[in-house]
């Protein structure tokens, strides 16, 4: 399958949000401190995750991000989509001209494997994600470790303090 990091960290970002959503707006910077995002990445995901209407940014002080809709209403593939990400295991894109002009011999096995993502990553949300006991471990798992290091460097909260 050729997903890019792009929508990868698009997703990483968006889950991580999703689980800070309950809290003031999230900054960036706390998204890339916990998920080892480069901060001028995410800021290029963000302008293309708020013009698709899935984050909206707050300006100012304690300013940051939250989701524009539930995070039950969040497909996997609607943030993969919004980062102009596509999902695709053909060589040819769907056009049919995998070898050469004409169409190879396994065409319409990866198109059928195309759809099969596609239909599973439509049916997936952020909110299902979150509810996911793994993924609420791991994530008190980085907000602790992001907590012991900004108290080590004598730092504030980075969870509540923005």
């Amino acid at each position: 399958m050729k997903l890019t990091t792009k929508g990868r960290y698009a997703v990483t970002a968006m889950l991580d949000l999703a689980l800070h959503n309950d809290q003031a707006p999230v900054s960036l910077a706390d998204i890339s401190a916990r998920q080892c995002i480069s901060l001028t990445y995410l800021e290029q995901l963000f302008g293309k995750l708020r013009r698709k209407s899935l984050v909206e940014s707050i300006r100012g002080p304690g300013g940051g991000y939250r989701l524009a809709l539930n995070a039950d209403e969040i497909t996997i593939a609607r943030v993969i989509y919004a980062v102009d990400e596509t999902i695709d295991v053909t060589r040819c894109g769907g056009q049919q001209n995998c070898l050469g002009d004409v169409r190879c011999l396994t065409h319409d096995l990866w198109m059928g494997l195309n759809l099969n993502i596609a239909e599973y990553l439509n049916g997936i949300s952020l909110g299902e994600l979150i509810r996911m006991n793994n993924v609420q471990h791991v994530a008190e798992r980085q907000d602790a470790i992001l907590l012991k290091d900004f108290t080590h460097k004598g730092g504030l909260n980075p969870v509540t303090t923005h």
